[in-house]
C-alpha cells in the first residue's frame, strides 16, 4: 500500500468526519430553535385565572409590548420570564379586571463603562394600575408616549401613565399609580349562581345551628370556645 492512497482515503475520512460534525451541529440548532420557538409560543398568551371558568372560552386578550412588564391581574402574582422584555398576550376573563404593572425603558451609557457596571440605564415608572371591564373576544392594548431620550424619560417618567385601548383604537381606561391596599381579591373565578344561592343557605343554617349550641352551651363551653376561635 502506497503512502498517497493512505492520505487520499485519511484525507476523506477526516472530511467525511467534518461533515459529519456539521450536519449535527446543523440539527442541534435546528432543535434548539424549534425548542425556543415552541416556548415562545406556550407563554405568549398567559392565562390569569385559576380553575376552569366556563367563560374562559370567550376571555379578551390584553397586549403587553416589552416595555410593559406586568406583575398582577385581578390580585393574582404573573409569573417571571427568562426574558424580561418578552411581549406577551395575557387572557383576561369577561367582566371587570385590573391589572397592575410596571414600564421600563432601558438606554445604554455612553462613554467607559468601569468592569461590572451595568452598561445600560434602566429607567422605570411606579407600578400603575389600570381597571376596566373587558368584552369576551375584544383585544385590547397598551398605548403610551415612548421618549425619545433618556433625560426625556426621567422627566417624563413621575408622571407617566398609559391607557388601554381596543382592537377599534377607543380608550377604555387609563392607568394611576397603583396602591396596594386597594387591590382586587386574587384569582376572579366566577362562581355559578346556584352554587352561590346553595352555599348563601348553608351558611345561614350553620349560623341557626351556632345560635341554638351557644344558647345552651355552659359558662365553661362558651369560655373554652371563645379561647378557641381568638387563639
Amino acid at each position: 500500500m502506497n503512502l498517497s492512497y493512505v492520505s487520499r482515503v485519511f484525507q476523506s475520512t477526516r472530511l467525511g468526519w467534518r461533515i459529519g460534525v456539521a450536519s449535527v451541529r446543523a440539527g442541534l440548532i435546528a432543535v434548539v430553535v424549534m425548542t425556543l420557538a415552541g416556548c415562545a409560543s406556550s407563554v405568549s398568551v398567559v392565562e390569569t385565572w385559576d380553575g376552569n371558568p366556563a367563560s374562559a372560552a370567550d376571555a379578551a386578550t390584553l397586549e403587553a409590548p416589552g416595555e410593559i412588564r406586568v406583575t398582577r391581574v385581578n390580585g393574582s402574582v404573573m409569573g417571571n420570564f427568562l426574558m424580561e422584555d418578552l411581549a406577551l398576550d395575557y387572557a383576561l376573563l369577561p367582566g371587570d379586571n385590573e391589572v397592575v404593572f410596571v414600564y421600563k425603558t432601558i438606554w445604554a451609557k455612553s462613554g467607559v463603562v468601569r468592569n461590572g457596571e451595568s452598561k445600560v440605564h434602566v429607567i422605570e415608572s411606579e407600578p400603575q394600575v389600570v381597571r376596566f371591564e373587558a368584552e369576551a373576544g375584544e383585544t385590547y392594548g397598551f398605548e403610551f408616549d415612548r421618549p425619545e431620550s433618556r433625560q426625556e424619560a426621567e422627566q417624563e417618567m413621575p408622571e407617566f401613565s398609559a391607557e388601554i385601548v381596543s382592537s377599534a383604537g377607543t380608550s377604555v381606561a387609563t392607568s394611576t399609580v397603583w396602591d396596594p391596599s386597594e387591590q382586587m381579591t386574587a384569582s376572579r373565578t366566577p362562581i355559578p349562581a346556584s352554587t352561590a344561592e346553595s352555599a348563601s343557605a348553608r351558611d345561614e343554617n350553620a349560623l341557626e345551628q351556632l345560635k341554638s349550641i351557644w344558647e345552651t352551651a355552659s359558662d365553661e363551653e362558651k369560655k373554652a370556645f371563645l379561647r378557641w376561635a381568638f387563639e
